[in-house]
């Protein structure tokens, strides 16, 4: 049985997803063992080094397939519907880089450390990268509704609920039952622990500079983001 709406791309898009799960999980789960060698400064940059380019190259073919397939639905002329896409992409952004990230880590001027939050939006969802990356994967299937765009998502959130597993479980092994307390005061699925009483929202704590952060870089990239894409089309990828 032929799928004329299965272009080649669409397989393409997989590989390059296993390909990064497959590294970025990797490196994550090796992390206290390579750290031990080389120290986590240089794991960090070695971290980076790996995932940044290939995040780059995910990005780019995304972009430029992203009207691969079959065209499913058509959203796009429904009034409000691009408010909407952006509203969502917005909010994605808060869970997919939540202010519980030490920046100077990140960059590796600070030591970087595995750390056990419960503070900001953690307490709204102790997977939140998860979370922030369903949200942006149902604004742009709405906007795009293509087969290459459902594809796109299937794979993004499969990596990130394995990564629900492998976090918690890398967690575990580190914390033990700090970890576990954690647990039993959090939940997966946003708002839960809330409702259930195990956990109560701090609205102060997220009066950060960090979130100040996240703002400014979702209004640069609504604005960067024609040239984004009239960028990567100059790619014959």
């Amino acid at each position: 049985m032929t799928l004329p709406w299965l272009t080649s791309s669409h397989l393409i898009m997989l590989a390059l997803l296993a390909g990064f799960a497959i590294a970025h999980s990797g490196l994550a789960s090796l992390r206290s063992r390579v750290e031990a060698v080389i120290g986590a400064r240089l794991y960090r940059v070695l971290f980076a080094l790996v995932s940044i380019p290939f995040a780059t190259v995910l990005i780019i073919y995304f972009i430029n397939h992203r009207y691969d397939g079959a065209q499913l639905w058509n959203l796009q002329g429904v009034p409000g519907m691009q408010s909407l896409v952006w509203i969502l992409s917005a909010v994605s952004f808060i869970f997919l880089y939540p202010a519980t990230f030490n920046l100077l880590e990140i960059a590796a001027i600070q030591k970087p450390q595995v750390h056990l939050y419960e503070t900001g939006i953690i307490r709204i969802t102790r997977h939140p990268q998860m979370v922030g990356q369903v949200i942006w994967c149902v604004a742009h299937a709405l906007w795009l509704g293509t087969t290459f765009m459902l594809v796109t998502c299937l794979g993004l959130i499969a990596h990130h609920l394995f990564g629900v597993w492998h976090g918690d479980r890398r967690l575990l092994a580190r914390y033990g039952d700090a970890f576990t307390a954690v647990k039993e005061r959090t939940s997966v699925i946003p708002f839960l622990a809330i409702a259930q009483g195990r956990q109560t929202l701090k609205p102060l704590e997220f009066l950060r500079p960090s979130y100040l952060g996240i703002a400014i870089f979702i209004g640069l990239l609504w604005w960067a983001h024609p040239l984004l894409i009239t960028s990567t089309s100059r790619l014959s990828w």
